[in-house]
């Protein structure tokens, strides 16, 4: 306890603090009248144990004594005895909130406290007292919010954890919410002596030298060709993607040699003011890396933010944004007004859509990992121009071929040529002119470029793989992830409270850590695969009943009243189908993360990284087979399994499996994969961007009733991130997720639909901006954390890669009719045995691809009611069907022709040279781009050369200058070095 006694003329006053400084300066300066004199002392203060330690400050015999000296002297003393208090506070604190650090809400941020403490201290600009972003002084920054609640019963948790903070040397602050009072913030500033410490623990590394460039040596014929690469562009726009050099800040570090931060080398590193020195994302990593070692409890594990925002005692944690993102001044006239100003016109503008993203600016505001996130966006986002642009091309080459294909124009002209019936009963006989339409249209996406487009899309994603490695080898080098390394996580707590009865000695900490026994993890991982083979399971029926769906219905739409439905039936199925197929996949997405959560949970995984990597591989599997079944089924067994007319296959007996289009299954997959994609695509935009906006609106909306408009721009910075949404709990996944299955739409059946990566490309632009202007204005600033890669995601991305490659064979090969018509062209053809396959060889093709059926051989059940008189006067004897059959009249009625076996073989022959070709050129590619570029390889080598010499340098220039100086003061001694 310590005491301050001011004697007065008529009256003596007492302040008495019990170990909260400014609590007790706050006693002082709530005194009014002229104190003639004070003592200020500190009674029974013990101190590891050593003798009691007394301040006693004399009598000032003064009639008249200012409050500032008085404040000044204390601050003095209180520089001795600070380290005490937080030894007192345990002590001496009652069991609730302690609220000596709590000021009421204001709009303005200062009180007639704060205002008399400004005396003491140098003059601050009144900016910093009202912008939110500053202590009530004006002078210590807050680095991080903590948020909680009066009523919340977790009061003992919370004043142990805030006494262990100040302990660590963290500043607090606290201030009452303006539209809530039951709301309290909990702002915390690090000074710079924690910084100094935490950055040397954490190898946070700094600038310390300029960057000393060097140019590669260079041939005479390698200048010659880049003077006339320079004259060329001389006439093309001056960049125009890229963003104003002037407009961005000149960010130090990127100019500068680092290394890991260490105080007793300060004088190495460049540092013009240490209140800038760590920047703001920095400064919050590292008190949040405080916050996760602080105990809460007594005992050896009850530690951690996390574990008091999971129970409760802390409502919310974040660090602020840097000002509003809006500004009444030009940029281009005024400048930026902060970082996020600036974010907020050079990327999450929609006005430049088209110009680079700042990705050094991201990464200083955001941290490494979201920097990366959206590095590799617009990695992939570039990386689709050329497979937008030949996709383009493969789709305009149908169009220009299509009055030039001999099997659309025999389609076209089979006025006499009568199919038979898709469905049993209601659908009628139709002519095979009739599907015109449908011929042209799978002309256009099942052409012959559509084989070079497939292996093109499987060696691109490989390229891509490939080139994002050394595009992420750039980025670990300029951000300093080369060398970093994710430090030992700790336990997660369901882990811990789970097998806290076993230990076992960790080899890494050499501490003892509970202990997941191997049969206890076996037999969870088991019951883990059970669960997700059940849910893969309910995909399937989910599948089931979509198939069943259009079985009934294209019975029922060829009897629909109007013409217009009925003429269309097999349209309209596949069209309400693939509908009611994306309902039902949003709906089972809700029910998968619930399923996921539950499994990974129950596996118990040890860390935080392994729970998400888990977690992770749920979801995307899930997500996988519940987005691309229904695609599955109509790209390889729609139509393949259904028989023959007067011996169709039936589901349960029941009803008869769907039938392709006479012009083939390839428009069925086109209309699946172009709704499903435009949907997703269009969902997901509204739940990132329009959900998050129709809250804060909300939010905004309700401030403005109770405070009015004016008040509400006034609040403080905590106040306006406290009304924003929160980041997604698991992070950057919903963003990782979208976009690798949108990555997989794009190669898998990329075969069946050439303008997917158009789409994607054109969904990307829209995407990148979206999340930029998500981030910066709806979402409350996240963790700056490190990472030097993707994750679990490359991996994931080259699975979808490998399997692209198989899906696209069996697409050409099964789907479309590229091999029969080549089987046709050479082997029966008129040009067979001449080596040609032009359009004159495909003349006859369809009459040879349909078979006979004899209409009598009609099952009772699938016997038409019509009977084919329409078309002839006569009821009608034959129709034909896709197959290759025997006609009925044969000595095996129906039985497989030759042709088939052909077809059959030459399918598989296509399937097994296709992978192993692309393979082959995926392998080849891997192994000919090395993962590390050259030049960066060199610029390594030669920067850690320069650093070793200029660390050296360094300490030589210091012991010199020590010398000197011993020299001067007569101290010189013999044999010193250097």
């Amino acid at each position: 306890m310590f005491y301050l006694k001011l004697l007065g003329l008529k009256k003596n006053w007492f302040c008495r603090g019990g170990g909260k400084l400014s609590s007790f300066i706050q006693c002082v300066c709530s005194l009014t009248s002229k104190p003639l004199g004070w003592i200020f002392y500190c009674p029974d203060l013990q101190v590891n144990r050593l003798e009691t330690q007394i301040w006693i400050k004399p009598d000032i015999q003064k009639t008249d004594v200012d409050f500032s000296e008085i404040l000044n002297a204390i601050q003095e003393i209180a520089k001795d005895v600070n380290i005490f208090f937080d030894e007192l506070e345990g002590v001496n604190s009652p069991s609730k909130d302690d609220d000596s650090l709590l000021h009421h809400g204001n709009l303005t941020s200062t009180s007639d406290d704060a205002s008399r403490l400004e005396v003491v201290g140098e003059e601050v600009p009144d900016k910093n007292k009202t912008n939110g972003l500053y202590f009530r002084d004006g002078k210590c920054r807050i680095d991080y919010i903590l948020v909680y609640r009066k009523s919340n019963p977790q009061t003992e948790k919370r004043e142990v954890f805030e006494r262990n903070i100040r302990a660590e040397g963290l500043q607090m602050e606290k201030e009452s919410s303006l539209t809530n009072s039951d709301i309290i913030f909990v702002k915390l500033h690090a000074p710079w002596e924690v910084l100094g410490k935490y950055a040397e623990l954490m190898n946070v590394r700094m600038p310390f030298r300029r960057k000393i460039y060097y140019l590669h040596r260079r041939y005479k014929f390698m200048n010659r060709i880049e003077k006339q690469i320079s004259r060329f562009r001389g006439w093309l726009p001056r960049k125009p993607m890229k963003l104003d050099k002037e407009t961005l800040p000149d960010l130090e570090e990127n100019d500068c040699y680092t290394a890991p931060f260490s105080q007793q080398r300060i004088h190495h590193f460049i540092i013009h003011n240490k209140e800038t020195f760590f920047n703001n994302a920095t400064r919050s990593r590292i008190v949040h890396h405080i916050l996760q070692r602080v105990k809460y409890e007594e005992g050896k594990n009850k530690i951690g933010l996390n574990r008091l925002l999971s129970n409760g005692s802390y409502e919310a944690a974040f660090p602020l944004h840097e000002g509003s993102y809006r500004s009444k001044n030009s940029i281009r006239t005024h400048g930026a007004e902060n970082h996020r100003h600036l974010l907020y016109e050079c990327w999450a503008s929609w006005g430049v859509w088209y110009k680079y993203q700042p990705l050094d600016l991201v990464r200083r505001y955001f941290g490494e990992k979201i920097g990366l996130y959206f590095a590799w966006l617009g990695w992939y986002t570039g990386m689709l121009f050329p497979a937008a642009f030949i996709g383009l091309f493969v789709f305009l080459y149908g169009v220009t071929t299509l009055n030039h294909c001999q099997v659309s124009k025999e389609v076209c002209q089979a006025t006499d040529i009568i199919m038979c019936p898709i469905c049993d009963k209601y659908c009628p006989f139709m002519r095979l002119s009739d599907s015109c339409v449908y011929a042209k249209v799978t002309h256009l996406f099942d052409n012959g470029a559509t084989v070079f487009f497939a292996v093109f899309m499987a060696v691109w994603a490989t390229v891509f793989l490939e080139f994002w490695k050394r595009r992420r080898a750039v980025i670990a080098y300029d951000w300093d992830l080369i060398d970093w390394e994710e430090e030992e996580e700790e336990i997660r707590p369901q882990f811990e409270a789970k097998y806290s009865k076993k230990e076992r000695m960790n080899p890494i900490s050499g501490k003892p850590e509970p202990y997941q026994a191997f049969a206890d993890k076996c037999s969870r991982l088991i019951v883990s695969a059970s669960g997700i083979f059940f849910m893969i399971c309910v995909v399937i029926a989910a599948v089931f009943g979509i198939v069943i769906y259009r079985v009934v219905t294209v019975s029922t739409f060829a009897a629909f009243k109007w013409a217009l439905i009925r003429n269309n039936s097999q349209v309209a199925t596949t069209g309400t189908a693939v509908c009611i197929n994306f309902c039902i996949i949003m709906l089972l997405n809700v029910l998968y993360e619930k399923v996921a959560l539950f499994l990974t949970n129950l596996e118990q995984p040890r860390t935080e990284s392994e729970w998400e990597n888990s977690f992770t591989l749920k979801m995307f599997l899930f997500q996988f087979v519940n987005l691309n079944s229904s695609t599955f089924y109509i790209a390889f067994f729609l139509g393949r399994f259904t028989g023959h007319p007067g011996a169709y296959l039936r589901l349960i007996n029941r009803w008869r499996l769907e039938e392709c289009h006479p012009s083939g299954c390839l428009i069925d997959l086109c209309m699946q994969m172009g709704i499903i994609m435009v949907l997703k695509q269009t969902w997901n935009n509204f739940m990132e961007l329009g959900y998050p906006l129709i809250q804060n609106w909300w939010t905004r909306r309700k401030l403005r009733q109770e405070y009015g408009t004016q008040r509400k721009t006034s609040f403080p910075q905590w106040e306006k991130d406290y009304n924003l949404q929160p980041m997604n709990a698991y992070g950057l996944f919903d963003e990782y997720l979208e976009m690798i299955l949108q990555f997989g739409f794009t190669t898998i059946f990329v075969a069946a639909f050439p303008l997917a990566p158009l789409l994607a490309l054109l969904n990307n632009i829209i995407e990148i901006r979206l999340d930029a202007y998500k981030f910066v204005t709806q979402w409350r600033r996240p963790l700056a954390s490190r990472a030097k890669d993707i994750g679990i995601w490359y991996g994931i991305l080259e699975g979808i890669g490998i399997l692209s490659v198989i899906t696209n064979a069996f697409v050409i090969a099964v789907t479309s009719d590229f091999i029969p018509r080549l089987v046709y062209a050479y082997k029966y053809g008129p040009c067979a045995g001449q080596g040609e396959a032009g359009q004159k060889c495909m003349v006859g093709y369809v009459n040879a691809s349909l078979s006979v059926f004899l209409v009598s051989d009609f099952e009772n059940r699938s016997e038409p009611t019509s009977n084919g008189s329409e078309f002839s006067g006569s009821p009608l004897k034959y129709c034909r069907y896709r197959d290759y059959r025997d006609p009925p009249h044969s000595p095996v009625p129906y039985g497989y022709t030759l042709q088939f076996w052909h077809v059959l073989a030459a399918r598989l022959a296509f399937i097994i040279v296709f992978e192993h070709l692309v393979f082959c050129i995926k392998h080849l590619i891997s192994y000919l781009i090395p993962d590390l570029p050259k030049d960066l390889r060199d610029r390594m080598r030669r920067e850690k050369y320069l650093i070793q010499e200029m660390m050296y340098e360094a300490e030589l220039e210091r012991l010199q200058k020590e010398r000197k100086e011993r020299k001067k003061n007569g101290k010189s001694y013999h044999n010193e070095w250097p």
